[in-house]
């Protein structure tokens, strides 16, 4: 079938007579390999898993339990992840799909209109209706530049739409910025309910019958509407989500901030069609009005508002889309706050599904299937807890000779159990993403401070307030962050000196002092990682304390010294505060810039003479 992308379509149109061809599944031809990388995978889980549990292979009781309770949730994720991903072969875009994309634009309508070379004024048709979309771009104090990126690229889009900008940081630029650029903007008065109550509220004020959502730092492509707006001739379709994809990743936390998700919506997300479970990720999403009327909004009362007004969806019977075709380009987390700020707000969201909406408990109106996944999103934070048990085996051996398994089993024994469960899955990450990557596990190892302070938050109810990644303001230390895992790094560092000094002495490398330096190496990378956007920060700040403008306050700019002393000349027009790029001079004070500013006839603020006020006229000066 040609999909008429690029031209219009100017065929019949469908009438009762003609109804829609009745939906066929049209399923997505799914890799024989992975099928195999990944069964082989189970088998290797499956094989550890025994290996664990076998009496005589126990240990010590301390470093035994450690090791059982960490990959008993490793391992129960990693199974029902690989089912998921086996159930991943089903495309959602069935023949009602295409039918519907096909005749999405009424090319005699558009010609009608004078329409025809401007894509972004379309005409939508869903079945026989036209449909009226809303495009929601939530700000809140990201950079300009941003702002505008995105909103160029939103009042782009094919097909005809209003695009608003929410703005709930209340900033004129950004206000200013919609008028110049033909967007509608909004504006709140308070902040409640964070994003959810900035999309609430925009709700109040549009009529759209579909809106789509995207963060400000999410670029959208033309071509967003196209392939996610046919999916509501489906009445049941609630939301239709896309993939976050990240187009920044250039340093260690965004390289593994992105990569970590990669799997998730490359193989996990498309495996939840199959059950109904693919949930909102707040950003590249269109909804249906009428679904989130339907449970009186967008769920406000958690920061990980997309994850609860999923569930609330589904529990209402809702249909949920995923569509795993990049069609937003956004910026993942590239410092340690944003990282570690960003992991918070979604580790908090899933255990506060956990323990305030149990996915098990008979009370949840969901499918058997749905139960299961939203169970296993909400216990995915726990498997990030789990390095830290790991962390503490090593050092119970080297310092106490608490072993987790039984003497009598070698260490080339465990490798291959653990290379069975660990090198499996590494090679399934080779297959499916084309490379293992180091940045992954870094993090990956590093994460548990977070999710422990996630868990012991939501647990005493303890609130936590928004933050946007990638805002803009005064960025603190990375230190500041990641004390924990300094902490766990020095003490790191000096068990592997121990173990060293008590290998060399007994002329054997163990395998405790192997694991225990590989750890301390990896939190290693990550401090390093931490030094260098510490010094990129240091630089960057001084960079721009040099090239910020001075305030009016400190001196005075006689654009026309000759005529403010001309008591015959009209008053000049009066300036703006800020000077312009050409009269700014440098904020910092230093001989050679008081020597420059002299030969100008500028004085700063503690070298003027005492009657430099007589060079300015009074209606253009700061009176207090």
């Amino acid at each position: 079938m040609t999909l008429l992308k690029d031209r219009l379509y100017r065929g019949p149109r469908r009438s009762d007579a003609e109804p829609l061809a009745q939906a066929t599944e049209n399923k997505a031809a799914q890799s024989p390999t992975l099928s195999l990388f990944v069964l082989v995978a189970t088998v290797g889980v499956l094989a550890y898993t025994l290996f664990l549990f076998n009496p005589d292979n126990r240990g010590d009781w301390l470093p035994y339990t450690l090791v059982i309770v960490a990959e008993v949730v490793l391992v129960s994720q990693a199974l029902v992840s690989m089912w998921t991903i086996l159930a991943g072969g089903q495309d959602p875009r069935e023949f009602t799909f295409h039918h519907t994309q096909e005749r999405l634009f009424d090319g005699d309508l558009t010609d009608r209109q004078g329409t025809a070379d401007s894509p972004e004024l379309w005409p939508m048709f869903i079945g026989e209706e036209q449909a009226s979309v809303d495009v929601f771009i939530t700000v809140y104090g990201e950079d300009i530049e941003k702002v505008r990126t995105t909103t160029v690229a939103a009042l782009a889009i094919r097909g005809e739409h209003e695009t608003w900008i929410l703005d709930d940081g209340r900033s004129d630029a950004v206000r200013d910025l919609a008028a110049e650029l033909g967007a509608k903007y909004i504006r709140r008065l308070s902040g409640n309910g964070a994003k959810a109550g900035n999309v609430n509220h925009a709700l109040s004020l549009t009529k759209g019958q579909y809106f789509a959502i995207f963060d400000a730092d999410f670029v959208p492509k033309p071509d967003f509407l196209y392939e996610t707006m046919p999916f509501f001739i489906d009445e049941h379709v609630a939301f239709v989500q896309t993939p976050q994809a990240y187009g920044n990743m250039h340093n260690l936390v965004s390289r593994g901030a992105g990569f970590m998700q990669s799997v998730f919506y490359r193989f996990i997300q498309p495996g939840r069609n199959r059950f109904n479970a693919a949930f909102c990720v707040g950003t590249n999403v269109v909804f249906r009005r009428a679904a989130i009327e339907d449970i009186g909004g967008m769920n406000t009362d958690s920061k990980s508002e997309d994850m609860w007004t999923s569930l609330e969806l589904h529990e209402r019977g809702w249909r949920s889309i995923y569509i795993p075709v990049t069609l937003a380009i956004g910026d993942a987390p590239e410092t340690v706050e944003d990282y570690t700020k960003q992991q918070m707000r979604w580790a908090s969201g899933g255990f506060e599904i956990l323990m305030q909406r149990n996915p098990l408990s008979p009370r949840t109106r969901l499918t058997l299937d749905q139960r299961l996944q939203y169970t296993v999103t909400a216990t995915h934070y726990f498997a990030g807890i789990t390095p830290f048990l790991l962390l503490m085996v090593p050092p119970l051996e080297i310092f106490f000779d608490l072993r987790p398994v039984d003497l009598a089993v070698t260490p080339l024994t465990w490798f291959l159990f653990y290379a069975g469960f660990y090198g499996l899955q590494m090679l399934l990450a080779f297959h499916t993403m084309g490379s293992f990557r180091i940045e992954t596990l870094v993090l990956a190892t590093v994460s548990f401070p977070i999710y422990i302070a996630a868990l012991v938050n939501v647990f005493s109810g303890k609130e936590q307030k928004w933050h946007v990644t990638g805002s803009r303001g005064k960025r603190s230390s990375p230190f500041n962050f990641m004390i924990p895992q300094v902490m766990i790094f020095a003490f790191l560092f000096l068990t592997s000196l121990v173990a060293i000094s008590k290998d060399i002495e007994h002329q054997n490398l163990t395998l405790a002092t192997a694991w225990n330096v590989t750890n301390t190496v990896l939190i290693a990378v990550f401090i390093a990682a931490a030094f260098r956007e510490s010094h990129r920060a240091k630089v960057s700040e001084r960079h721009a304390f040099v090239a910020a403008p001075m305030s009016s306050d400190s001196f005075e700019i006689p654009s026309r010294p000759a005529t403010l002393t001309s008591p015959t000349s009209a008053p000049p027009t009066p300036r703006p505060a800020t000077s312009s790029p050409a009269t700014s001079m440098p904020a910092v004070s230093t001989p050679a810039t008081r020597r420059a500013r002299r030969a100008a006839g500028l004085h700063p603020a503690g070298d003027r003479p005492a009657r430099i006020s007589q060079l300015v006229p009074s209606h253009d000066r700061h009176t207090s």
